[in-house]
């Protein structure tokens, strides 16, 4: 989590200048293609939904030329499709060159796991001689879903044993999963 798009420098929420709330992925190619991000995307909001602020802006800021091309022909895709819930409707999500990406604050990162706090407590363990390690961790993102409801229990079991996670916490996000079924 953290903010883009505007000329602030070193941003904080409480004095964010004219950036967007944004998150940044590091992706790897051989597992999911930047396509295939780009689908989640779309399929993950609304695009015909204006900006009231440039915080909550809906956009795409693509790293480089080949992401902003792939970037704005799926646009093209999703405003040029013939059914579905976005059909005739103007898309108003924005394709904008990345600048910079800050780091929002900690208490904005993951924000989810932070706020439960029987799972938080195994991260803070974990972490707790590199107190910024959870930050990046793919675990903590990964936790960070599934206690949002982001996955399916059949998705957890397969890989529980890998988030480093004790025991009593992982029964907690069992049952955790289990009420977003």
């Amino acid at each position: 989590m953290g903010y883009t798009g505007g000329k602030k420098i070193n941003p904080t929420y409480h004095s964010l200048g004219n950036h967007t709330e944004s998150l940044q992925i590091d992706f790897d190619p051989a597992q999911i293609s930047y396509e295939q991000l780009l689908d989640i995307f779309w399929d993950s909001h609304n695009p015909t939904r204006g900006a009231w602020s440039a915080q909550y802006k809906a956009a795409v800021f693509a790293h480089n030329k080949v992401q902003t091309q792939l970037a704005e022909a799926s646009k093209l895709r999703v405003a040029s499709e013939k059914t579905g819930r976005w059909f005739n409707r103007n898309i108003k999500t924005e394709i904008l060159p990345v600048e910079t990406f800050y780091l929002a604050e900690d208490y904005h990162q993951k924000y989810l796991l932070q706020n439960s706090p029987r799972i938080w407590g195994d991260i803070l363990e974990i972490y707790r001689d590199d107190m910024m390690g959870w930050v990046n961790s793919t675990a903590a993102a990964r936790l960070n879903g599934y206690v949002g409801g982001y996955a399916s229990v059949e998705q957890l079991a397969g890989e529980i044993d890998s988030l480093g996670l004790s025991p009593p916490a992982q029964e907690h996000l069992r049952q955790v999963a289990q009420r977003f079924r």
